[in-house]
């Protein structure tokens, strides 16, 4: 039996189902599991000091490409729009090799796990060069942080009236067998697992509406979850409405991606029609709002969306199309934009961190998560609010207005993965060098 005592915080905000936020109390934690969470606990265990903090729970990502941190702010694609961004980077992505797809995942989650991220998604479709889905699935289980990958494709080329260039897609039979392959091989349906493995065409627009639909019933078959782009921009819409006749989300209705085991990327330009549909379905929301600054996509509606009961959660998407991958900063925009929006009484500080933690685990079909309660998995951030950036603040807990942006400790099922603001798992140091060599090798070889 292994415990743990976070002791003394200042402030535990617990996204609990009645959203308690407690002063002075400590949080017990016995094998990976959250067993108190009240005042005045006791241990014959570690003791992490938490005077001076606020604790959260873990912060969850819902939409990521990890093998982007590698392409960050190339100059072909900074000022670009999406389908212009996607073709400057296509060229590049084509060269990524096992070991490109691994050492950029280790960074990605690097990131993420220092901004308070203890569950993340991410979407692979490139699968060139012999990479594989689980070349990312080493790296966060050497990590240790909860992971749920996707099993992305693209089968339609643009020779055959899709986006991606013919060298980068595959066969939809292959990518059926291989979607089989890593379910059987790596998906973990269990409470508290540390991987689940999802179903991820990449785009309406880079494959058949054949394989949207074999990819539903494989995965109901298979028992797991869905995962696509979806009317990311007006050029999505307009490429919709030109080759199928019909909005993003009436498109996808027709395939069946939608149900409350769909989760879709961005829908940036859902109309009132889509989004009453996903909220009468439970179809959830992966909200990236820096991406979509980035890329000139506009403003997702989430407070239509969270008016009408459309599952959302924060998503950071690729550092190609974001730069960083910091899901702490991430909420705090998704909380200003919606502000610029509909004013400043739009969203919280703490509706928008709702969001990014217990938001984000529903939509990954994670209810052990995303939550400081008894019996939930043991996925808690430590923030320090007694430094620089939350001097001066009336509330600490409103970590979103005056907080860090680097939590400083994170616990992923009881295991310490940061410890004073720095990654103790792996050689961060090394693999950063590491990376940013194959950066200068692919820019070079273009």
């Amino acid at each position: 039996m292994v415990e743990i005592l976070i002791k003394n915080a200042d402030c535990i905000l617990t996204m609990d189902d009645v959203r308690r936020e407690m002063y002075g109390a400590d949080i017990l934690i016995r094998d990976g599991v959250i067993v108190a969470v009240a005042t005045g606990l006791a241990t014959s265990g570690e003791v992490i000091n938490a005077s001076g903090c606020v604790v959260t729970p873990g912060l969850v990502n819902t939409h990521h490409h990890l093998s982007q941190t590698l392409t960050r702010a190339v100059p072909g694609g900074q000022d670009a729009l999406l389908f212009g961004w996607l073709q400057t980077l296509y060229p590049i992505w084509s060269r990524f090799t096992p070991e490109h797809m691994y050492v950029s995942a280790q960074i990605g989650l690097a990131e993420l796990a220092l901004s308070g991220c203890t569950l993340s998604s991410d979407h692979l479709y490139l699968y060139r060069n012999g990479a594989r889905l689980e070349d990312t699935i080493h790296a966060a289980a050497e990590l240790g942080l909860r992971f749920h990958p996707t099993r992305g494709a693209m089968s339609i080329g643009v020779s055959s009236g899709g986006l991606p260039p013919d060298d980068l897609v595959e066969d939809e039979a292959a990518i059926l067998n291989d979607c089989i392959r890593v379910v059987d091989g790596f998906h973990d349906p269990s409470e508290g697992s540390m991987c689940r493995v999802g179903i991820a065409p990449c785009s309406p627009f880079s494959v058949s509406r054949e394989l949207m639909r074999d990819a539903a019933v494989l995965a109901r078959d298979k028992g797991v979850m869905l995962h696509t782009h979806l009317a990311e921009n007006d050029e999505d819409i307009a490429y919709s409405l030109e080759k199928f006749g019909c909005r993003p989300g009436q498109y996808a209705e027709a395939l069946g991606w939608v149900g409350r085991d769909v989760w879709h990327a961005h829908c940036v330009k859902l109309d009132p029609s889509e989004i009453a549909l996903f909220a009468e379905t439970g179809t959830g929301v992966a909200h990236c709002p820096c991406s979509n600054c980035r890329l000139g996509s506009g403003i997702a509606p989430v407070r239509a969306m969270r008016d009408a009961g459309v599952p959302v959660g924060i998503g950071v998407d690729g550092s190609a199309s974001n730069d960083a991958g910091n899901l702490v900063a991430e909420a705090r925009m998704a909380m200003l934009l919606q502000r610029v929006a509909r004013g400043a009484d739009a969203m919280s500080a703490r509706e928008a961190l709702e969001i990014a933690t217990r938001g984000g685990a529903d939509i990954l079909g994670r209810p052990d998560c995303g939550r400081l309660a008894v019996g939930c998995r043991a996925d808690v951030a430590i923030w320090d609010v007694s430094g620089l950036t939350s001097a001066g603040s009336w509330d600490p807990a409103a970590l979103l207005l005056a907080g860090p942006t680097t939590a400083r400790d994170l616990f992923v099922e009881g295991r310490q993965i940061v410890r004073d603001g720095q990654i103790q798992t792996l050689d961060l140091g090394a693999q950063v060098a590491r990376q940013n060599q194959m950066a200068r090798t692919l820019s070079e070889a273009l």
